[in-house]
């Protein structure tokens, strides 16, 4: 495993990042594992040089932090991980517990400091763009948790560019502290961000992190996963182009001698587009196959090849419904 600066930040972070949204209680989703099937998971990404772990507040209402975090610690000493979390969506039924409001930021990090059970976390992200709270509020806000020691670093998930941008220039206009990274979804059924946040993050020498590289499971199994039958994306993939590309997908496969994971993957970390990729793990040997992919250079030829039948569609946000892809531009 090799390590890499992390934007322009003095984080040094392993080429893959543990996505553990399936850590936690499986009473919240049924995919999701609870602690004692997390722990062999979790240690195995430590063994194979993963540093960077990724959770978030909302994960198991809470629980994903106190499985993950409290067992990494027990694992390895606090400075060798780098540990995300994230803020935004509902925690509770109260309409104040929610969203990037002052209060709502003020009290999240407090909460999540107390479950991961550790003084501070190296990075802090927005789950998504909160249209109802003014951006100078919530990026005062974050400014503040930075200047408390409680974040090191500010990241932002799942918008669209002009907001990322917007927000980053109040912080700016402020003197408060900006985003250091982007994380969004990206694959071979999802490439949206190459249109303006993937050149707006290499101008600002903003470090970007991608979940999803086998788009929710599509990319590497015929059938639906035991998480798309919970899964809010279900019905985002699966038209005509998708089933084509993920054709593509394992004819590349089958000819290399390998699973469609590992093209898939492979085509995310080896992409033009500098990024990070966010892996999921439902067991062990995921990682292992993520980790092979990180070695695995595709061709130029395989590239386009996976690549050609790829349409623009509709981007996914919280600011819209989650619907089936929609092509830009028919035909």
């Amino acid at each position: 495993m090799e390590y890499i600066r992390f934007g322009k930040t003095d984080l040094k972070v392993s080429q893959l990042c543990l996505g553990t949204m399936s850590m936690g209680s499986s009473a919240w989703k049924g995919w999701v594992l609870d602690e004692a099937e997390s722990i062999p998971i979790l240690q195995h990404a430590l063994d194979l040089g993963i540093t960077f772990f990724d959770m978030a507040d909302w994960y198991s209402a809470g629980r994903n932090e106190e499985v993950v975090a409290r067992n990494l610690l027990k694992m390895s000493a606090r400075e060798r991980l780098v540990l995300a979390t994230k803020v935004f969506y509902p925690m509770s039924d109260d309409p104040t517990d929610r969203g990037l409001s002052r209060q709502h930021i003020a009290t999240s990090i407090d909460r999540s400091l107390a479950r991961l059970g550790t003084d501070y976390v190296d990075l802090y992200v927005i789950h998504a763009f909160d249209a109802d709270t003014p951006i100078e509020e919530s990026m005062q806000a974050l400014h503040d948790t930075v200047r408390a020691g409680k974040v090191r670093y500010l990241g932002a998930s799942t918008m669209y560019t002009w907001q990322f941008a917007q927000m980053n220039h109040v912080a700016a206009m402020n003197g408060w502290t900006p985003f250091v990274n982007m994380q969004c979804q990206y694959n071979l059924l999802y490439r949206e961000e190459e249109r303006e946040m993937f050149p707006y993050c290499q101008n600002q020498d903003i470090a970007v992190t991608t979940f999803s590289p086998l788009a929710r499971g599509y990319l590497a199994r015929n059938a639906g996963t035991s998480r798309t039958a919970h899964d809010l994306f279900q019905e985002f993939y699966g038209d005509e182009i998708d089933r084509e590309i993920a054709r593509r997908v394992r004819e590349v496969a089958t000819r290399r001698g390998v699973s469609r994971a590992h093209i898939a993957t492979a085509w995310v970390a080896g992409n033009s587009h500098s990024n990070i990729p966010i892996v999921g793990a439902a067991k062990s040997a995921h990682l292992d196959v993520a980790v092979e992919a990180l070695a695995l250079r595709l061709a130029a030829a395989e590239r386009e090849f996976l690549e050609a039948p790829y349409r623009p569609r509709d981007e996914i946000n919280d600011q819209q419904p989650m619907r089936r892809p929609r092509a830009l531009h028919p035909g």
